[in-house]
């Protein structure tokens, strides 16, 4: 097998002008971040040939985000509305099975105060984002979806709430949804088998997903770096499945353990993998909306300018209430103030504006090439 930095560079620029790779070009890309038995969980940055590809892979990415958004970071407004959830993740903090966790629910008016505040600070995107509560049910998703379409007609509305049926999904389009996330978290049935309870379904969550872009949502998929179990071999499976779905956003993070979880003793993810995975994303799908997501911001002093830096071109400052923005801790040490809070959006256009991009206001919709 070849080793070395040239190789790397020679599948990076294949796969920016192919936008695909095969499966053992993949696996070539990812061996140098895996231990002996090609488990990439917790591995940093390992020799400095592969910090150097992977600094070439971010040039590039840039470069294909540049060209198609210009030197713009567009804002969402994230509004965490519950974090009851129905589902026993094994890796998330609001599982069912945490009894520490101290649950609540944001009432419509509660949803609406956040998005009245967030569109007075500039935000035309607001992200609703919660566990799988049973008491949202299609009607309340509804109001709450018209109340905001109403009442700021020129605003986005994306859903984050997990799994439905598609005939649920119709609806809530109907009522005016933009945009749903829904990460798939691992395209690999074994390793998801390894993050997920028995009634959960890699099939189902993949169905979920086309799905909503058949229903014509712009539709978010994403994966946790480093999550265990996870291999260069699960890697190359995401990266396939992406390629499949073409998502027109996709958002990554690395793993970070929750104290009330199974997983509570496992290595954090490496922030310097997901950052070059950050990159091989944006090559791969190059007009793709990609977060700099809070948990990169958590894991890395500096990891939301190291993400625009790597080629994302999104980040989502926190709309929620203050009083529940340390309620909704899907890991530990989440960052709930600070430029996370979109109260300090001011400092956040001004980290940007240090790395050389600025903050827009507008919907920031997906851009087809």
């Amino acid at each position: 097998m070849r080793k070395g930095n040239a190789p790397m560079k020679e599948y990076i620029d294949r796969l920016a002008a192919r936008h695909v790779l095969t499966r053992e070009e993949w696996i070539r890309l990812f061996e140098p971040w895996a231990d002996g038995q090609g488990r990439v969980t917790g591995i940093s940055c390992p020799v400095p040939e592969t910090a150097d590809a992977a600094r070439y892979a971010a040039a590039l990415a840039c470069g294909i985000r540049d060209g198609i958004y210009g030197k713009t970071v567009y804002v969402r407004g994230l509004i965490e509305f519950t974090n009851y959830c129905k589902n026993d993740c094994y890796y998330c903090g609001i599982r069912r099975s945490n009894k520490e966790a101290a649950r609540y629910r944001l009432t419509l008016e509660d949803i609406l105060d956040c998005c009245e505040n967030g569109y007075k600070l500039g935000f035309r995107t607001f992200v609703l984002q919660g566990g799988e509560d049973g008491y949202f049910t299609d009607d309340r998703l509804e109001e709450i979806i018209r109340s905001i379409k109403k009442n700021w007609p020129d605003c986005a509305v994306t859903l984050s709430v997990g799994e439905r049926d598609m005939a649920s999904y119709a609806r809530l389009k109907e009522a005016g949804a933009d945009r749903y996330l829904l990460r798939h978290e691992t395209a690999n049935d074994f390793h998801y088998r390894r993050l997920h309870p028995p009634e959960l379904s890699l099939l189902n969550r993949k169905n979920c997903l086309f799905h909503l872009k058949q229903l014509g949502y712009q539709t978010g998929a994403g994966l946790m770096v480093g999550s265990p179990g996870q291999t260069v071999e699960t890697l190359a499976d995401d990266m396939e499945f992406l390629q499949k779905l073409d998502p027109e956003m996709v958002g990554i993070g690395p793993f970070l353990p929750h104290c009330n979880t199974p997983f509570r003793g496992e290595p954090a993810g490496s922030t310097a993998l997901t950052l070059y995975l950050l990159s091989l994303v944006r090559i791969m799908l190059p007009s793709v909306l990609l977060p700099a997501t809070t948990a990169l911001a958590t894991a890395s002093s500096g990891g939301r300018e190291a993400g625009i830096l790597a080629g994302a071109n999104v980040v989502m400052p926190n709309l929620s209430p203050e009083n529940v923005r340390e309620k909704y801790l899907l890991y530990d040490n989440k960052i709930c103030t600070g430029k996370e809070a979109a109260q300090n959006l001011e400092e956040l256009k001004a980290s940007m504006a240090a790395i050389g991009y600025k903050v827009v206001s507008h919907r920031g919709d997906y851009k087809k090439r």
